[in-house]
C-alpha cells in the first residue's frame, strides 16, 4: 500500500498517520505500507504498490499543488505502461472537499484506476472520531489487500 500525501498544516498528515496505523494493525499480515510525500513519490513507487492512497488538503477548492505535481509526473508513464491500481482518496477539507474530489477523480479516471472505497472527506478540524474513521479505513483497505479483493 502506497500512501502519497501532502500536508502543510499537519491536518492531512494526522489523517494519513491514523490510516497508516490502521493498515499496519497486527491482525493484518503481508501488507507493507509505504508513506511518501507527494513531491517524492515516483512511477516506480506506484508500480511496486497494489493500492495507492492519495491524500490532500483542499486548497482553494482543489487538490494541493504537490499532489497535482505527483499526478502530472506519473500520469503519462503509467498510462503508456498500462499500469492500473485501485486507489483511495482522502481529502482534508476546509469547505466541502467536492472540488478536490472532482479534480482527483477526473485524473484517475483517465488512468482507469478504480476507487477502492468512496473518498474520505474530513471537514474542519481533525477530531479523534476522524482519526478513528481513518484507522478503520486503513485496516479495511489492508484487509482487502490481504484477502486479494483489491
Amino acid at each position: 500500500m502506497l500512501l502519497v500525501s501532502h500536508s502543510r498544516s499537519g491536518s492531512t498528515r494526522a489523517i494519513v498517520d491514523a490510516l497508516a496505523a490502521g493498515a499496519a494493525d497486527d491482525a493484518i499480515d503481508g501488507v507493507v505500507v509505504r508513506d511518501l510525500d507527494a513531491l517524492e513519490a515516483t512511477v516506480e513507487d506506484v508500480c511496486a504498490a497494489d493500492l495507492v492512497v492519495l491524500a490532500t488538503p483542499e486548497n482553494f477548492g482543489y487538490m494541493s499543488g504537490a499532489l497535482k505535481y505527483f499526478l502530472d509526473a506519473v500520469y503519462h508513464p503509467l498510462l503508456d505502461g498500462g499500469v492500473r491500481r485501485p486507489y483511495q482518496l482522502v481529502v482534508k477539507a476546509g469547505n466541502d472537499g467536492s472540488g478536490a474530489v472532482r479534480a482527483v477523480e477526473r485524473i484517475v479516471r483517465g488512468l482507469s484506476w478504480p476507487a477502492a472505497r468512496p473518498p474520505l472527506i474530513v471537514v474542519g478540524d481533525v477530531t479523534d472520531a476522524d482519526r478513528e474513521i481513518a484507522a478503520e479505513l486503513g485496516m479495511a483497505l489492508a484487509a482487502s489487500l490481504e484477502m486479494g479483493l483489491l
